[in-house]
């Protein structure tokens, strides 16, 4: 069990590298092991959604897949499709002899399929090992799946005392290098970048991706405007409740407070990260608006403390938004 464990990690750690890349498809990680615990495939889904993680693993293994264990983040695919094989069927005729399943598909058309595929070809399967990691991996598609819409992911970069900028707009820059370059990496794992009209107005954001041999890796840009405006280029949605509509699974919200604060409002956000730096403002810009709420009670229980780290000499804390089922 322990090495089962390990050895999905490693599929999961996997499936990142293509974070906001492989729309339609979920972002998959594979891992091969043979008999004598050694590694002969690795795989992870492609930009574009193909070729999936288990062709990319079985290709690699080659003959040597016979008798071998798979590790695979999310359960194999087993319908049809005009873009390639299926990979339950991969894997039967690869002559696996075990597969360890993280997560079990929700898409309707392989959900428990891929497992009794391969159970009924004689293939050992175990599922549910590592399951939150991986649905934590794969937010975008499984979010999609569920609520018909991206993941929503909203950064706040604030004070000690909650301030995104000072009183007249400035807010460059609140936090450090290492921390603004951590943001950058995380825009380049979304394929969709939102801000408020009045950020558009007040700082002209280019909202790309500037780490090197990332830069390919921008986000498509979108604005909140209730007129409907938008520049060149962008996408324009007037309200929240619209994201439903914009191509991708995978959102990141950067500005302003009275954007951040509608998507808060609407119960549409699904992780926060929140860059602390340790400064102190002062009657500077707050980080949000009035996010409707009436009762300070309803306040609690909604976020979960995920992870923490310092990018020196700022902090970063992510949550969850904790909800039923």
């Amino acid at each position: 069990m322990a090495t089962d464990s390990a050895w999905l990690a490693a599929a999961i750690a996997l499936s990142r590298r293509t974070t906001g890349r492989t729309v339609p498809n979920p972002n998959v990680g594979c891992i091969l092991i043979d008999s004598a615990g050694r590694v002969i495939g690795r795989g992870w889904t492609q930009p574009g959604g193909r070729p999936h993680a288990e062709a990319m693993a079985l290709d690699e293994a080659g003959a040597a897949a016979r008798g071998a264990t798979a590790y695979v983040s999310l359960e194999p695919c087993a319908h049809e499709s005009t873009r390639g094989p299926c990979c339950a069927d991969l894997l039967i005729g690869a002559g696996v002899a075990r597969v360890v399943i993280a997560l079990t598909d929700p898409d309707p058309r392989t959900n428990g399929a891929g497992s009794a595929r391969l159970r009924a070809a004689g293939i050992a399967v175990e599922a549910g090992l590592r399951a939150d990691e991986a649905r934590a991996a794969m937010a975008g598609f499984l979010t999609r799946q569920q609520h018909r819409r991206p993941a929503v992911t909203l950064k706040l970069a604030i004070s000690l005392d909650g301030c995104i900028a000072l009183a007249d707009g400035t807010s460059q820059w609140i936090t450090g290098a290492a921390a603004r370059a951590h943001a950058h990496l995380e825009r380049a794992r979304h394929e969709l970048i939102l801000v408020g009209r009045g950020t558009i107005a007040a700082d002209h954001p280019r909202l790309d991706v500037r780490l090197p041999g990332l830069a390919d890796r921008a986000p498509r840009r979108c604005v909140l405007s209730q007129s409907g405006a938008a520049p060149e280029g962008w996408l324009a949605i007037e309200r929240p409740e619209e994201i439903a509509g914009l191509p991708g699974d995978h959102l990141l919200i950067e500005g302003g407070a009275k954007t951040a604060a509608a998507f808060l409002e609407a119960d549409l956000v699904d992780r926060l990260l929140l860059y602390r730096a340790p400064i102190l403002i002062g009657g500077g810009k707050p980080c949000l608006t009035d996010i409707g709420l009436i009762d300070l009670t309803d306040a609690h229980g909604r976020w979960r403390l995920v992870d923490a780290r310092t990018f020196a000499p700022d902090r970063l804390e992510v949550y969850e938004r904790m909800r039923a089922g």
